[in-house]
């Protein structure tokens, strides 16, 4: 220790560096609103906020913790958009996403919460539901694809269900995205007009336009039962998607603590080859090519407009030299 140089408080340098790498950070500490376009960038603001994501993804595998955030809301109402974002950065084997189809005939007879069972997280993963348990107080309630028995165990169950989960040291958030009737309308009629976004569009989709007020009903019923201390909904204005998504992203990060554990850079050892002589290149089945790479221009051709552009004024300047010497 002698050989070391101390700071102030008697800590050595080396030591000092390693605990700032490790100190918490409190992402949710904000002065003021932010408005996108002038008081930040929203590319800029989500990338900065995908490199946090990558950090908490490695406080998760390095405390083995167990963490599942469901994503519930209007149709249209950007929670795959948000679910994109946050994943996008993050390793696949580590934060996994799950969107269950419609039951089989199975899975109907089973306990209801058994198909989403083993879709939960061992330790060290994330999990994101893309729809969850909640759809039988939502759309199976609504349109009719469960009895009113059914329901009535899921309100009376889920609580309980949600407690067993928590108390198991299973972290678990849940967000509700908020929209409005009109934005909706225009998110709908967006992917009508779009090929690439028209597949988003279901029958079932269709047909719960005629129960608006039903679905609001049924929201106002399950917040009422739901909405427990152990496992709080927390609703996100979706009127603004990419405010939606910087905003439940910035919300996820404040709500777990992590330390950066961001492995230290590695140095690239340099590649060795051997003597083995690999089989012509022609044996093998090449796809073919028929995008090619960008063609460079020479950088020369690159000067030619600017010297181009020198021609007129020294032109110009010449009729300036010819009546100067016809004055003469």
């Amino acid at each position: 220790m002698a050989g070391k140089k101390k700071q102030k408080g008697g800590k050595t340098k080396g030591k000092k560096a390693k605990s700032q790498r490790h100190q918490p950070i409190d992402i949710a500490n904000v002065a003021a609103a932010l408005h996108l376009g002038k008081d930040c960038d929203y590319d800029k603001e989500l990338a900065r906020l995908q490199i946090e994501l990558v950090k908490l993804q490695e406080w998760i595998k390095h405390e083995k913790l167990r963490v599942v955030i469901l994503f519930e809301g209007r149709d249209a109402a950007g929670k795959g958009g948000a679910i994109k974002r946050i994943t996008e950065s993050m390793n696949p084997r580590i934060c996994r996403v799950v969107a269950l189809g419609t039951p089989t005939e199975r899975e109907k007879s089973q306990w209801y919460f058994q198909r989403y069972v083993p879709h939960l997280p061992a330790a060290g993963e994330l999990i994101l539901f893309d729809r969850s348990w909640y759809n039988r107080a939502g759309v199976e309630r609504v349109m009719g694809f469960c009895t009113d028995a059914d329901y009535q165990e899921f309100m009376h169950s889920c609580p309980d269900f949600e407690l067993m989960l928590t108390r198991s040291g299973m972290r678990l958030i849940k967000y509700w995205f908020s929209v409005s009737d009109e934005e909706q309308e225009r998110r709908f009629q967006e992917r009508m007009d779009n090929p690439t976004k028209r597949w988003k569009i279901s029958p079932m989709d269709l047909e719960s336009r005629k129960h608006w007020g039903d679905y609001s009903r049924a929201k106002d019923e399950m917040f009422a039962v739901t909405d427990t201390k152990h496992a709080p909904w927390y609703v996100v204005n979706s009127e603004d998607k990419k405010s939606a998504r910087l905003n439940v992203i910035r919300h996820l990060l404040s709500l777990i603590p992590y330390r950066d554990m961001t492995p230290e850079s590695l140095k690239l050892p340099p590649l060795r080859k051997t003597d083995y002589v690999r089989p012509p290149m022609q044996n093998q089945n090449f796809i073919p090519v028929i995008y090619h790479k960008k063609i460079k221009e020479p950088k020369e051709k690159l000067k030619e407009p600017a010297a181009k552009a020198k021609e007129p004024k020294e032109k110009a300047k010449k009729p300036k030299e010819t009546a100067k010497a016809g004055s003469a």
